[in-house]
């Protein structure tokens, strides 16, 4: 890349903006930036999506594998540049996994066994071998991300460039996709750019990084462990995400424990926990948890009986308090899967529940069920009182706000303001007051800038923000949130979390799915553990915490921060 500048149509200013790097073969180079920044955009560029297809105006030069992208056909350049999209319902084309696979090798003309034989390498690498006749649609989100990257390795380009391609994916997923890409890097030859938030799955993988600012600038170029101890506090400034083992260290620095060098891996943040006094121990244990103290006085509260089976979640009738969302026997099929079996659930106001679970677990499922984006059975779930099953979308939604896990499936208008505004019109809501909530709103979310652009043309952390915007206008009693911090900075992601911690303070209920676990552990004040479209386990956060079995169970793992805080705690208790 030399000079590397785009404006997309519309836009006042480019981003990025200037860049110029190279990528030699046998590196892993992570983009980091603040969402805005033109990650994704740069991604477009190397393989000529931009400036073929997506309407912007590119100055300065790329060019891959020694062809310039501006001139060269996007057919040719894939065999150079292999692409991995942040949302993978965008180049998904075919009906079973296999032929989703086979389909770049076979355009590029190769002998038909050398055709099955990438293809069939590519998906085992990714785990889906087992469902390889299946409809892509049957999968999961995490799924169909998965089958994405097989596509992308089954090509056999020099580079493959990956934006978020862990955001969808339980952790056994990550591990798989991890594997695969190191294999893949492994022979020398071949270059992977990586755009992900998931610091902590990609630190011991990345040979080197380089950070865009919010402008789309480079602002550093290097080593990561160096970018980020050398940097910490301008990273922090931009609001770019990092490692959770610095995170939780700079927490434990502010109050009072000092590092000789900052953590970069739960391994590290381990070593320099254990050689600190057991007083600084304690104190870190309090700083680095975030919200715990408040999960533990949750605990203190919730007054359920320490014999409850784990495998039920509480009801109603045990805590004495009305339930705003119940479920009782939900059952939901697609085609002739039966996808949830039998799901009991009380959801009590004000709370804020995580439902987490391996990919195809059901949880976008369940979730959609509940908010009848998906129609569930009727009179098997009741949300403020009204049946999803039955009830109308001016109804449902007056109930509750839903945020799909792709933004772009909820948006209808052709500017931002309209997206915003939509909603708040079909109540006949005045003009002024449209104009009031709909500017405070973009605000909130740092699009003020972005009112008069197409939902479209928004950067994926951009969009995500709108989508909850947009859920969040009519100001319903209960929200779901499907994957709400994918495609978000660090600083936005923060934000995001505490305006449902403030809309939680209000009254509002609040329901997300994430595979986050960390996220989980600092701001849900219940979880709810699915298994083969089973609820596992469900109960209080901070109960559910203390015991790792029932997420290993359930094919999930706490987090290794998680792992090191408890092993602190114990030293200390």
């Amino acid at each position: 890349m030399r000079d590397l500048s785009i404006t997309h149509v519309d836009a006042v200013h480019p981003s990025p903006e200037d860049v110029t790097f190279d990528i030699a073969a046998g590196e892993v180079v992570l983009l980091l930036g603040p969402s805005g920044s033109g990650k994704s955009t740069l991604t477009l560029a190397l393989n000529g999506l931009i400036p073929h297809a997506v309407p912007a105006t590119m100055t300065g030069a790329v060019e891959a594998g020694g062809i310039d992208t501006a001139q060269a056909a996007t057919a040719e350049l894939s065999t150079r540049v292999a692409m991995v999209f942040q949302d993978p319902d965008a180049q998904i084309v075919t009906g079973t996994v296999y032929d989703e696979v086979a389909f770049g090798p076979e355009n590029l003309l190769l002998p038909l066994d050398e055709v099955h034989r990438r293809t069939e390498d590519a998906v085992r690498r990714v785990g889906l071998w087992d469902r390889r006749e299946e409809n892509p649609d049957r999968l999961s989100g995490g799924g169909r991300q998965r089958l994405a990257i097989a596509c992308a390795l089954a090509m056999g380009s020099p580079l493959v460039v990956l934006d978020e391609p862990t955001a969808n994916l339980d952790p056994q997923g990550i591990d798989d996709v991890y594997a695969a890409l190191r294999d893949v890097i492994a022979t020398g030859d071949r270059a992977i750019l990586l755009v992900e938030h998931n610091l902590d799955a990609a630190m011991g993988f990345v040979t080197r990084t380089v950070v865009l600012d919010r402008a789309g600038r480079v602002a550093f170029d290097g080593p990561p462990a160096e970018i980020i101890r050398t940097h910490v506090d301008e990273l922090l400034a931009m609001g770019v995400w990092l490692p959770a083992a610095s995170l939780a260290a700079l927490r434990m620095r502010d109050a009072g424990t000092p590092f000789d060098e900052l953590p970069l891996t739960p391994d590290e943040l381990a070593a320099a926990l254990a050689s600190a006094p057991a007083s600084a121990r304690l104190q870190v244990r309090d700083a680095a948890a975030g919200a715990k103290p408040a999960l533990a006085s949750d605990t203190a509260e919730s007054g359920l009986p320490t014999d409850r089976p784990r495998d039920r979640p509480p009801s109603g009738d045990e805590t004495g308090i009305a339930p705003v969302v119940r479920a009782r026997g939900l059952t939901v099929r697609r085609r002739r899967a039966e996808i949830l079996h039998g799901i009991d659930l009380d959801v009590e106001p004000g709370t804020l529940t995580a439902i987490v679970g391996t990919n195809g677990a059901g949880k976008t499922t369940l979730l959609q069920s509940l908010a009848g984006v998906v129609p569930p059975p009727r009179r098997q779930v009741s949300v403020d009182g009204i049946d999803p099953g039955s009830a109308s979308p001016r109804e449902l939604a007056s109930r509750i706000g839903f945020v799909f896990q792709n933004p772009e499936h909820q948006f209808i208008a052709h500017t931002v303001f309209d997206e915003l505004a939509h909603g708040l019109r079909l109540r006949h809501t005045a003009d002024a007051e449209i104009d009031r909530r709909v500017g405070a709103m973009l605000a909130r979310f740092g699009l003020e800038a972005k009112a008069d652009v197409h939902p479209f043309l928004l950067s994926g952390g951009e969009k995500r923000r709108l989508s909850v915007g947009t859920a969040l206008i009519t100001r319903p009693r209960v929200l779901a949130l499907d994957e709400p911090t994918f495609g978000q900075d660090r600083a936005r992601a923060s934000e995001l979390l505490a305006l449902l911690h403030d809309l939680r303070d209000e009254g509002t209920t609040i329901l997300i799915v994430t595979h986050d676990l960390q996220l989980v552990a600092e701001h849900a004040s219940h979880v709810v553990i699915l298994k083969d479209g089973r609820v596992h386990a469900a109960g209080r956060t901070a109960e559910l915490f203390r015991d790792e079995a029932p997420f290993v169970e359930a094919g999930l793992r706490l987090p290794s921060l998680q792992r090191v805080l408890a092993a602190a705690g114990r030293t200390v208790a």
